[in-house]
């Protein structure tokens, strides 16, 4: 038996046969390497829901690849890191060249290449075709930038790519962003009917990963009773179709919106297909369009969703291996608490905090605003380590792919880099979950009290953080209102806020 020249590596996030690793492949002399790697669940306590989608998809992959006749050597349960699984299949088989996509973490990505210049063996790491912007056009916009924003760089990607323009290269309806049209909240009286998005019973491939992640990793978080994610090509097509024909209508007004047991509400939930690499994100924007015209579907509803998907993914791609690894250390408030306990139990008595972790815990997801504006914003307000934060989120979704995650937690939600590419932190008080929720009708504490002990700890750290940073957001215009906020509250009382949020700070398990 003749052994491979080649060895092509693919990662769990990985799984396109039209993706760049497969691209020239020799079906005479090359050969297919996944690894199931512990390692990977277990350097973040990782929610059940996330090990089994990446395990299940990874082996309908497999036997993909396996039904087109690929040479493959499907690795199972490893104990070993994916590195050391690959350095003793390299050394076994006298193989001198590697080929693989870059990994989506920065940490693989180095430790790949350093084992590759150890074994003094030839490293081809080819670039992620799964995006629209390159690392080299994403390094020549930043390159005469005094400020790094999303805005300007997602009219680029829409000129660059000649999505929503005008026949004259204008914008469609004659402005770049309809942001302000997608932040409504639900009615009053609820939701109503929401199209549920559409679920996937387990196949026995799934239920056999089901069953040897609850056995394996059983005290992990999370539950996998709900499991019904997208694990092959297919599926997530199914995923997408019934997405733009009876959910994307109301994606757009409702995007912001949160509600009691309402997990999904009019999202997409297709962030896992797409950071699997199951859909490309070209695809994804080419249905938009096409359902754009054949339903006269609002503009703002498109376009808000184009945005998230051509400007923010990019965006945040572009920003972490342009800042990395310092921007996993970055602490800009040198916030150095723990992360409380119930953000890995839901057992807290913010009925917000309760509702967005306990979604998060039974399905591995909650949409951007209960990221951003509830644990998120918690975080940040409750003066948590960035990194034990960053870790949770890493952890916690089913989606949560370093490149995607860290900016968005780091650099957005917990302005750990000092505002790198952002303006402002992202912090409200309890008012700001009130308007765009129910959280707080049914919840002990209410969002309008400052302190004491019926006070929303939100809204006393919202109050308390402003206090403190006082200086840094009256020296910008995006922030100088929220501190003349403060010229309303006595002196007397906001020694109160002070004090009750020192109290608050000190028993954040307890809240």
């Amino acid at each position: 038996m003749i052994s491979s020249k080649r060895l092509i590596l693919i990662l769990g996030d990985q799984l396109d046969l039209q993706g760049a690793a497969l691209r020239n492949f020799n079906f005479q002399t090359d050969e297919i390497i996944m690894i199931e790697s512990a390692a990977e669940a277990q350097y973040v306590w990782t929610h059940k829901a996330k090990i089994a989608l990446f395990l299940s998809a990874m082996r309908h992959f497999a036997q993909t690849l396996s039904n087109l006749k690929y040479p493959l050597a499907y690795i199972k349960n490893s104990s070993l890191p994916i590195v050391e699984v690959l350095k003793e299949k390299l050394i076994k088989d006298g193989i001198t060249h590697l080929i693989c996509v870059e990994p989506g973490e920065w940490r693989l990505k180095q430790q790949i290449e350093e084992m590759a210049a150890t074994l003094k063996i030839k490293l081809e790491m080819r670039e992620d075709d799964h995006f629209f912007c390159s690392h080299q056009e994403f390094i020549a916009w930043v390159a005469d930038k005094k400020e790094l924003r999303l805005e300007y760089f997602y009219r680029l990607m829409r000129k660059t790519h000649n999505i929503l323009l005008d026949a004259d290269g204008n914008p469609e309806g004659g402005q770049w962003n309809f942001d302000q049209d997608n932040r409504k909240p639900y009615p009053k009286k609820g939701p109503g009917i929401i199209e549920a998005p559409v679920l996937f019973a387990p196949d026995a491939m799934t239920q056999e990963v089901i069953e040897f992640v609850n056995q394996a990793y059983a005290k992990h978080p999370g539950s996998l009773e709900a499991f019904s994610w997208p694990v092959n090509r297919e599926q997530a097509l199914e995923a997408l179709d019934y997405f733009i024909e009876y959910r994307l209508r109301n994606f757009g007004i409702y995007q912001d919106a949160m509600w009691t047991d309402t997990p999904f509400g009019w999202h997409s939930i297709l962030s896992s297909s797409l950071n699997l690499k199951l859909l490309n994100p070209r695809e994804v924007i080419a249905a938009v369009l096409v359902a754009w015209k054949k339903y006269s579907l609002d503009l703002s509803t498109v376009e808000g969703f184009i945005r998230q998907i051509l400007g923010w993914r990019e965006f945040v791609r572009g920003m972490y291996y342009l800042d990395m690894p310092q921007m996993a250390q970055d602490n800009y408030y040198k916030h150095q608490r723990s992360l409380p306990k119930w953000y890995w139990t839901g057992n807290t008595k913010m009925s917000c905090m309760r509702d967005a972790v306990g979604q998060t815990l039974q399905y591995g997801y909650a949409h951007h605003i209960q990221r951003l504006m509830v644990t998120g914003n918690f975080a940040l307000l409750a003066e948590i380590l960035p990194k034990e934060v960053c870790d949770w989120y890493l952890a916690i979704y089913v989606d949560a792919i370093e490149w995607v995650e860290l900016p968005n937690t780091a650099g957005m939600a917990l302005f750990a880099n000092g505002g790198r590419f952002t303006s402002k932190p992202y912090i409200a008080s309890g008012a700001y979950i009130k308007r765009m929720s129910n959280y707080c009708d049914s919840c002990k504490y209410k969002p309008d009290v400052r302190f004491g002990e019926t006070a929303c700890p939100v809204t006393t750290l919202y109050w308390n953080f402003l206090i403190k940073h006082r200086a840094q957001f009256e020296s910008s215009p995006r922030t100088r209102l929220m501190t003349a906020n403060l010229k309303r509250i006595s002196d007397d009382d906001q020694q109160a806020i002070v004090l009750h949020a020192e109290h608050v700070l000190n028993r954040l398990d307890d809240l």
